[in-house]
Formats: structure tokens, sequence, C-alpha cells
């Protein structure tokens, strides 16, 4: 698993001004990522409000992400996903000739396809590019679940899928794919559970608090990768409270909200139908906000 893009990466919000996406904005909040120590930055993706970006707003987010991260160490996984086959493809073969190391394909939401369906959809995608493509598995959001058994397909017979983006909630499902396949990288998609993740054989996280604590995020998964879980778990316990505010409304609308308190974004604007936070939800956040040293903040 040395050669995959593994360990603490952040789900980028993507900060708009005057309702356009503020591009000299999304290269300080990524350049802040890569002075705090995150391996990876993971644009468009749903903290990212891929949903009701144009297709060209979404290129043009990982042409800057790819723009930025160029000459660091840190790699750009590339959301890349869509319930049309078709569109998921162009995204990814737009990722890869853009200079994305990897891509992160969510399940094909809405249309339901059948176990079948899925993986026809993600082998389609897989062979349409040669780097790294990672599965993203949300039930929550899609209403459909990426099976186990689906997952070990996909794993055995497509080369280029090295991982998995969990976002079941569901510790028992990393038990059970880590112990049927401990090659596939199983990366955490819920921040409340990004140390037990990682304490049971987990590879990594896609963070949407490391938006506004990326030092913490990346110190947590660190860590436990180098097999200090009681470090790790005093992380854990100091982020609970960060962890639990962040997801009061349906995200990305807390994040944004506590990245304009903390004043790492100039403007609090969502795309439709997102809306900002109620202002008793504004108050919750901004009490939690005052118990973290946020870096890159004067």
């Amino acid at each position: 698993m040395s050669k995959t893009i593994i360990g603490a990466m952040t789900a980028l919000i993507t900060p708009f001004k005057n309702g356009k996406v503020d591009h000299e904005q999304f290269a300080k909040l990524i350049k802040r990522q890569i002075d705090n120590g995150i391996d990876a930055v993971v644009p468009v993706g749903t903290t990212g409000e891929s949903a009701t970006l144009s297709h060209d707003e979404h290129k043009e987010c990982i042409e800057t992400a790819v723009s930025v991260c160029k000459g660091t160490d840190v790699k750009v996984v590339a959301g890349a996903g869509s319930n049309s086959t078709h569109e998921a493809i162009d995204l990814a073969q737009f990722a890869q000739k853009a200079g994305a190391d990897a891509i992160l394909s969510v399940c094909p939401y809405y249309n339901k396809p059948t176990q079948e369906g899925i993986y026809q959809h993600y082998k389609a995608i897989a062979e349409s590019v040669e780097i790294p493509v990672m599965l993203y598995n949300v039930p929550g959001r899609t209403a459909l679940d990426i099976a186990p058994d689906t997952v070990f397909r996909l794993f055995d017979e497509v080369s280029n899928i090295y991982a998995i983006k969990e976002a079941t909630g569901s510790m028992e499902r990393t038990l059970h794919l880590k112990a049927k396949r401990p090659n596939l990288a199983v990366i955490s998609g819920d921040d409340a559970i990004n140390y037990p993740i990682m304490s049971t054989g987990g590879n990594g996280c896609i963070s949407v608090t490391s938006n506004l604590l990326p030092n913490l995020i990346a110190d947590l998964i660190h860590s436990a990768q180098n097999g200090d879980y009681a470090t790790s778990k005093t992380i854990s316990d100091q982020l609970y409270d960060i962890n639990k505010v962040l997801f009061i409304e349906s995200n990305p609308i807390p994040i944004k909200a506590a990245m304009y308190i903390a004043g790492l974004i100039e403007n609090l604007e969502y795309r439709l139908p997102l809306t900002p936070p109620t202002a008793e939800h504004m108050r919750q956040i901004e009490t939690v906000i005052k118990q973290y040293e946020i870096p890159g903040v004067n």
C-alpha cells in the first residue's frame, strides 16, 4: 500500500464570492492545508458542494488544487463522481489529464442501480483512467450501499481500485472489509470515528474538520499510523466537541460557517438549496470554536 494515497486528507470546502467560485480564496485554503501537515486534499466532493457546481466550475476547482499542490508532497484526490457513468468517466478523465493523483468516486445516487450496476459503473470509470480510484460509500446521501462483496469484487478485478471511503458510520463494516481484504485501503469518512477506524486497521481519513483544524487531524492520523494510539486517542477526545457541532446541520453548512467565524473565508455563501445555519446553531458553532487554537488565524 506504500504507492497508494492514504493518510490525513481534507474534503475541501468551495468558497464563493458573489455567487461564483472564489479561486483566489480556494488556493489560500489549500496552501494552508499544505502548511499544516495534510497528506492530500480532496476538491469538489460533498463538502465542496459538487452537487451544485457546474461541470466547468467542477473542473476549474480540480485545476486550482493541482496547481497549488504542484511541487509539494501533498497529493490531489479529485472528486469525480456522478450517478451518470458517462459523466463520471468524463470527470475522471479530466482529473487525470489535469494532473490529479487519484479520484474519489461516489456511489451512484438516485437511480438506485443493483449491485451489478454498481460494479459495472465503477469498472467502467476505473478502466477509463490509469490513476488510482477510491470508491465512496455514503448511504445516508445516496440511499444505496456498496455491499462488501461488490467492494471485494472491484478490488480483486480492477487493478487501480485501491481504496474505499467508508461513511456508513459502521465500525463493523471497517472490520469486515479489513478482515477479508487487508490490502484494501479503508478511509474514514466520519470524523467522529477517525480514531476507532485507525485503531482497527484503517488507513486514513477524508476529513471535514481538517478544513478548520488540519494540524490536529494530521497529528491524529499520523500518530495512529506510527502505532502511537494513545496520542491519537487524546487528539480524538480533544476533537469530540468540534466534530459534533460540525454536523448539527447538513454538511457543509456548519463547516463553512465555522471557517467564516474563524476568519478563514471572507464570505459566508452557499449554493441553494443549502442555506446558512440558524442563528442558534451559529452561536453553538462560535462557542465551540473558542475551545481550539486555529492555525493560520491571527
